[in-house]
Parts: structure tokens; sequence; C-alpha cells
């Protein structure tokens, strides 16, 4: 056998190991590449933009989060209607939702965003952030939509006594201090406020049994709780 069709066998043989091997990209791995590839993760839901533009669908609400945003549509499916658009990415922070708000929110034209988010600025999950610019990334958010005509539901940081890919962190009183400071720019600022504390949280800070799977990722009766939250909220203004 020449050398030639010896290296092509070899390449044939070992294609199948580096499908295989691709396809084995955890989790983690494929955060990590797409901070540095795309560390807003606009290609997520790319497509499903451009096909929502190219029908024409009317989009009412637009819900911006991270992995609790995210985790609503796929467990409780019937909560977003036609109108209702998810844009929840797990372990997102606020410095990346920021850059997405073009694309995933404002190219859309919806009348409402609902931007839920904090959880991992408080764990660090993109680097450590001070509150005063977490603080600064919600504003961006919320002055993005309104100069684009959008009408903005600022929504609490859930409750949470832990984060499990964070052990030993402090969350209780972070939680506790960003969604003050989200209240009260709230009120300033003339936005609709959220807060889902006692729906999901004991007197504590934890979340109630039953309504998280980890005690940060709400289970569907979790859901089912913030459902009869907002769900007064969404039907007033008709979204």
């Amino acid at each position: 056998m020449s050398v030639r069709r010896r290296s092509l066998l070899a390449g044939a043989l070992a294609l199948p190991f580096v499908a295989r091997a691709q396809t084995q990209e955890t989790w983690e791995q494929r955060k990590e590449r797409l901070l540095h590839e795309d560390f807003p993760e606009l290609s997520r839901y790319a497509a499903d933009n451009q096909r929502i533009l190219a029908a024409g669908e009317k989009v009412n609400i637009v819900f911006m989060g991270d992995s609790i945003t995210e985790g609503w549509k796929s467990k409780r499916p019937g909560f977003f209607t036609p109108g209702r658009v998810g844009r929840g990415i797990g372990g997102q922070t606020t410095p990346q939702m920021v850059l997405r708000m073009m694309a995933d929110v404002v190219h859309l034209k919806p009348r409402f965003v609902h931007i839920m988010a904090g959880t991992n600025d408080i764990a660090g999950n993109t680097g450590k952030m001070t509150r005063e610019q977490s603080y600064d990334n919600f504003r961006m958010m919320a002055q993005i939509a309104k100069s684009n005509g959008i009408g903005v539901i600022l929504a609490a940081v859930p409750p949470a006594d832990h984060f499990p890919w964070r052990p030993g962190l402090d969350v209780v009183g972070p939680i506790r201090e960003i969604n003050a400071w989200l209240q009260g720019y709230a009120k300033a600022e003339r936005l609709t406020w959220v807060d889902y504390t006692n729906a999901l949280g004991d007197a504590k800070g934890a979340m109630k049994p039953g309504l998280a799977s980890d005690g940060v990722h709400p289970t569907e009766a979790g859901y089912d709780a913030m459902a009869t939250v907002i769900e007064p909220i969404l039907k007033a203004r008709h979204a």
C-alpha cells in the first residue's frame, strides 16, 4: 500500500473518533470556548430571530435573562403563548446580556422586555464584578429598551441561599442588596417592578422546598409560582 493510500485510510478511520470528540464537549468547555469566540452568545438565537423577522411575527414581550429564564421556556412552554419570546441563556452575566439587547430584543420590536439577571454576576461567572458594574449594566439594558420605545419590566433576582457551582459563597446578602437597588431604580425610572421573592423564597432567603431543583433553578412548580406573580401584570398590559 502506498504512503498516500495509508494516509487517506488513517484519516478516514480517524473521522469517527474526531466527530465523537467534538460531540463530547461539556457544558463547561462550551462556555469557555464561547467566552473567546462569541462572548455574548449572539449565535444562540440568531436563526430564531431571523425566522421571527422573516415571518413578520408580532412580538409582545421578550424575556431576557440567564438559565432561570431559559428553564422557564423548557419546563413551562405553555407560558410562552404567541407573542412571548424567551431569550434566556444559561450562565450569562449582565455584561453579556447588554451585548445581546439589540439582536435578541430591539430588532424583534417587542412592546415590552422582561429583564431578570444578577445571579451569575454574584457568582462571578465571567469574572469578579462590583455591584456598581452590575447596576450600570441594568441601567444600560433599561436605557436601550426605553430609547427604542420598549417598556421595561424589571425583575428581582430570585432567592437562593447557595450556588451549587460556587460552594461557600455568601449569596443571600448580595441578592437582597441588588434587589433593593433594582426596586429603587425601577421606581425612579418608572419601570414596572416584579418581585418573585415572596412566591419563591422563605424567610431566610432560600428557595421554598419543592420550588427549585438545586436551590437556584425553579422546578415546574417554581415556574407556576412565578406565573402567579407575572401573569396579572402581563394581562394588564395585554402581553
